[in-house]
């Protein structure tokens, strides 16, 4: 019933991050695209951080242990009433122009809209074409795309894979193995920790630091690269915290950073479709990975260890190969029909 439930979340409620990051993305500009997409990501580590917390509170004596669940299914009414009350309307902040039909309006006429520019940020006419064509479908194998989406797959992969043994590396750190139910607390408070930590780097450090998607990205790797070292040679609760929070704060960085980079890199007309090719990424590192992961830490722990350090490796190097600069992904080229401007202006 737990699975069925999940596969229905699955189904229709990862409709909502692609359906976000395109509302989000035809209404910020490139340069405040990566800070704003991680504040709609850190929300998911906030539910994170509270939602162990409240949990306890939500049991109610007359129904049992699964009264959170109908807590659950209050929230969601609750949102959905929030959002068709208080949400704009679906009208992004670029402005709609068109061209002037050409007199008398006859058959020879060539009515035309004109569609965003792929730079995004300009009040200047953008390149126009027919009324009826719709936005070119976009494919995975976009060489746009390709480095943002190798970079998500071995990212998000390392990610799983850590995530997935984390509990049972504490239990065996800890000497807790054999009694699992007192192994509850100091996972929950390791994973309180990283969430934290993850919270850190969206709200903080990104729009501190005003990182732009590939230095996010890559400086994120590093981070987690080594609190998986710190993580990997740790044996007591402090040490292993240490270094799954510095894990997470790396995580945090990179989520944020491959998400903004994939937006930035197509048109605003295909920001939807944008959106759900991440989304897919994003849920793919987390169908097998971690169960794989388990299977390997209990059998070869250096193997997995090994393991989610190649993929953190992989990642950089995609990064640093296959992407674009910073200045190149978020800066906006003037249009080429527009003059220079002249030394008095």
């Amino acid at each position: 019933m737990f699975a069925a439930a999940r596969s229905l979340y699955g189904g229709f409620g990862s409709a909502a991050p692609p359906a976000v990051q395109a509302y989000v993305a035809s209404r910020t500009g490139r340069a405040e695209r990566t800070q704003a997409l991680s504040l709609i990501s850190s929300s998911f580590g906030l539910g994170t951080v509270l939602g162990p917390a409240l949990a306890p509170f939500l049991i109610l004596p007359f129904v049992g242990l699964v009264s959170p669940f109908f807590s659950f299914a209050i929230f969601a009414v609750v949102v959905l009433i929030a959002l068709r009350l208080r949400l704009p309307d679906d009208t992004p902040s670029f402005a709609g122009r068109g061209e002037v039909m050409a007199a008398p309006f006859g058959a020879s006429s060539n009515p035309r809209r004109v569609v965003d520019d792929p730079d995004g940020d300009t009040d200047e006419l953008a390149e126009a074409r027919p009324l009826d064509e719709e936005p070119r479908r976009l494919r995975w194998r976009d060489p746009r795309l390709r480095a943002w989406l190798g970079l998500g797959l071995l990212g998000g992969h390392a990610q799983a894979m850590l995530l997935g043994m984390m509990g049972f590396l504490l239990l065996d750190r800890l000497g807790l193995r054999a009694t699992p139910e007192a192994g509850a607390g100091p996972i929950g408070l390791v994973l309180m920790t990283g969430a934290g930590a993850t919270l850190l780097a969206q709200w903080g450090l990104i729009p501190v630091l005003h990182l732009g998607p590939r230095a996010a990205a890559m400086w994120g790797m590093v981070l987690s690269l080594g609190g998986l070292t710190v993580v990997a040679v740790g044996a007591d609760l402090h040490t292993l915290a240490i270094g799954f929070a510095l894990a997470s704060l790396g995580f945090g960085l990179f989520r944020p950073g491959f998400t903004a980079g994939a937006s930035l890199a197509v048109s605003r007309a295909e920001q939807g479709q944008s959106a759900g090719v991440v989304a897919a990424v994003n849920g793919a590192a987390y169908i097998v990975a971690p169960a794989i992961a388990v299977w390997i830490y209990n059998h070869w722990e250096f193997v997995a260890f090994g393991i989610i350090a190649a993929l953190m490796l992989a990642t950089l190097a995609v990064a640093w190969k296959g992407t674009q600069r910073d200045a190149d992904l978020v800066g906006i080229t003037p249009p080429a029909r527009m003059p220079p401007p002249s030394p008095d202006s």
